[in-house]
């Protein structure tokens, strides 16, 4: 088991306050899987809007921090003179979002690489909430020159 606390995810993904969307990995394989965390709280600033009588997490933004956990799984595995500046996102598939993410949940992240490519990855990522499944989805990333 591998893990990194913020500073370690920090020095990989160039996502910064408010987008940096993980807080810590718990688990890493790399090449292969990361689960991730990410502490859902209510100062953070969306929930202002995303509706301020009852705050959830939106969507896209969860689909955001599968794919920020997969950059760092993606990072784990490049040597350091292939270290891209960024990851981006080239599709997704299969989405689906199955209960409200809340303040206060505690969203644990799985992310885990389908097929590798030499400049792309397929992966797919749960979302989950005390053990219940608040999200899925597969995804496509790039990285290294921007297309």
């Amino acid at each position: 088991m591998h893990r990194l606390d913020i500073s370690e995810i920090l020095a990989l993904l160039p996502h910064r306050y408010p987008m940096i969307l993980i807080d810590r990995i718990i688990d890493l394989i790399p090449g292969k899987k990361v689960v991730a965390l990410k502490n859902v709280t209510i100062n953070e600033p969306y929930f202002t809007g995303h509706f301020p009588t009852t705050p959830v997490m939106p969507g896209v933004l969860i689909v955001e921090a599968m794919g920020q956990a997969g950059g760092v799984l993606i990072m784990s595995d490049l040597p350091p003179d292939r270290i891209p500046g960024a990851i981006y996102f080239m599709g997704f598939d299969h989405v689906r979002f199955r209960i409200p993410v809340i303040p206060g949940d505690q969203l644990i992240l799985d992310v885990n690489i389908i097929k590798k490519r030499s400049k792309a990855v397929k992966m797919s990522a749960t979302a989950m909430v005390n053990e219940k499944l608040v999200a899925e989805a597969e995804f496509l990333a790039t990285y290294g020159d921007p297309v």
